[in-house]
């Protein structure tokens, strides 16, 4: 409630909390606006009003979406060369392939040429069906995840608890932090990363609240 009223979401619906944890945390949000309500600082209650207004009204719509991410998934493309980017996406990316195999029962093509490679159907089909066993709470951390880290694989295995959110965040940002690495960070660049940086742990943080009792 804000002032006796019940909260709506943008699109008119009642916003209503899957756990209590979820709903303790988004009143923290709220009470910590002053005059004006700046949803910059309202993460939670952004992914809420994602989960009831798209992951539930346009549910097919974003399975669709994620669908797209699982036929061209960033640790599918691979480097050749230099030699010390090759080896570090070699050490990320190759125990995400892995688990992801072992999850999805399926294979996991990846190439090192600059052409588009095609996945197996039952890949696909097996991760698509994985997100569409989740509630729509789940679905939008998994989906958010997914756009953020450019990573379907990566996303699924947060999402289910079989990669920690820093090794999460490493798989994702090897090639940028590989640049780094050789060229510095300028102060443009620094700002995005800490945005996106601040919008994972905004992610990481609902999909465990939405997990809480």
């Amino acid at each position: 409630l804000l002032d006796g009223r019940v909260v709506k979401t943008p699109m008119k619906a009642v916003l209503r909390m899957p756990t209590a944890s979820l709903a303790r945390a988004i009143v923290v949000e709220w009470e910590a606006q002053n005059t004006h309500i700046n949803p910059a600082f309202m993460p939670l209650t952004r992914f809420a009003n994602t989960a009831i207004d798209r992951a539930t009204a346009e549910r097919l719509s974003v399975l669709n979406d994620f669908t797209k991410y699982t036929g061209n998934d960033l640790v599918c493309y691979r480097a050749d060369r230099p030699p010390d980017l090759v080896a570090l996406q070699k050490k990320h990316w190759d125990s995400v392939v892995r688990l992801i195999e072992l999850r999805l029962d399926a294979k996991v093509s990846v190439t090192s040429q600059l052409v588009h490679v095609e996945q197996p159907e039952n890949l696909i089909r097996a991760a698509t069906a994985s997100a569409a066993a989740l509630d729509p709470w789940l679905l939008t951390a998994l989906y958010n995840l997914t756009t953020l880290l450019g990573s379907a694989f990566i996303a699924v295995l947060l999402a289910e608890e079989a990669l920690s959110a820093d090794d999460a965040w490493a798989a994702a940002n090897v090639d940028e932090d590989y640049q780094i690495s050789q060229w510095g960070l300028d102060h443009e660049a620094a700002q995005r990363r800490e945005y996106r940086r601040a919008e994972f742990d905004g992610l990481v943080r609902f999909l465990n609240l939405v997990r809480a009792a």
